[in-house]
């Protein structure tokens, strides 16, 4: 019965205009309040639900935005991805999903690509460079950034990545740790930047400290991969890219029969749910991706609304130490 009725039906069951019903229908504000009670009873007796395409058709929205991740795979990403979408769920939206995979080149055509076809994108922790970001967010808008320094043409919802690093910095140091191995994630990265940067300063403010640098990338393979460089560099403790990048790490030490934290220590960072469960648990900074899905959704939800951009947002990882560091053998 429902599939055979129409916007008229409804309207004739309630007294009023067809157009009157989809203004209704369509949320318009400026109806008058007796008439929205009359329209939604009379919808209800009949058993009319309306149509989300036609609804959609009407307003000229989809109700449906993009999130845009460099690496699916990755649970950080998962975790900013998690929350944001149950926010955008449980205020009508839903949520495309388009994946990178870590190739800076693909993400502008991946992303006006899914814009087209949404209301709005959120970009979590693009690749691309600042000048090509630039020119590409006024044919995004409403875009929201994630992991990004602060930009004037979008809002953007973030994790203090050199603060984080600072502090795993510090924690090693005041082991008396004095030679550190950085693994490098994606150069084009602008949280590895910031992970560089905390290493500039960390070099400045402790001249007995040396802090190595050596190309990685991000993920499980990489960490596995850079075993070699761990053990020529001379090291005695190491800071993974991230946690992904620790823990193929510390695959590969045990196997070449390397003892962690006993010859060399490790951290990784992001704090990602695997992290206390590795032989032996995780020394890392964890990021609120929680708090910042929820976030980067209310930023979107702002400038779907038509709403002032939000004010940039940093949340600080948090330090968690665990069975992978400890003071360098004597």
């Amino acid at each position: 019965m429902t599939g055979k009725l129409r916007i008229s039906d409804v309207a004739k069951h309630a007294g009023v205009s067809p157009a009157t019903v989809s203004r209704v229908m369509n949320g318009n504000p400026k109806v008058d309040p007796g008439l929205v009670a009359r329209v939604q009873a009379a919808a209800e007796e009949l058993g009319y639900t309306a149509s989300p395409l036609a609804r959609s058709l009407a307003l000229g929205k989809t109700q449906t935005i993009t999130v845009l991740v460099p690496d699916l795979g990755n649970p950080t990403f998962q975790g900013v991805l998690r929350t944001l979408s149950r926010s955008a769920a449980a205020d009508g939206y839903h949520v495309l999903v388009a994946d990178s995979a870590e190739v800076a080149a693909d993400e502008a055509s991946l992303a006006v690509d899914a814009r087209r076809r949404t209301d709005g994108i959120v970009l979590v922790a693009p690749r691309m460079a600042d000048d090509e970001l630039d020119a590409l967010l006024p044919r995004l808008a409403p875009a929201v950034l994630v992991n990004r320094p602060p930009h004037e043409s979008a809002p953007v919802v973030a994790a203090d990545y050199a603060g984080g690093l600072r502090e795993l910095i510090e924690h090693l140091h005041d082991l008396g740790h004095r030679h550190i191995l950085f693994l490098a994630g994606v150069p084009g990265s602008a949280s590895n930047a910031r992970r560089l940067a905390a290493i500039a300063g960390a070099r400045a403010d402790h001249p007995d400290l040396v802090l190595d640098e050596a190309a990685c990338g991000t993920g499980f393979a990489d960490g596995a991969a850079a075993v070699d460089a761990v053990r020529g560099s001379g090291a005695t403790a190491v800071l993974a890219y991230n946690d992904l990048v620790a823990m193929g790490l510390l695959s590969a030490l045990h196997d070449a029969g390397i003892a962690v934290p006993a010859d060399v220590s490790v951290t990784g960072f992001d704090g990602i749910p695997f992290a206390p469960y590795t032989t032996p648990p995780l020394t890392t900074a964890a990021v609120p991706t929680d708090r910042m899905g929820e976030r980067a959704w209310a930023a979107m939800r702002a400038l779907l609304d038509g709403d002032d951009a939000p004010s940039p947002e940093v949340f600080a990882p948090v330090l968690a130490v665990r069975g992978s560091t400890a003071p360098p053998r004597a």
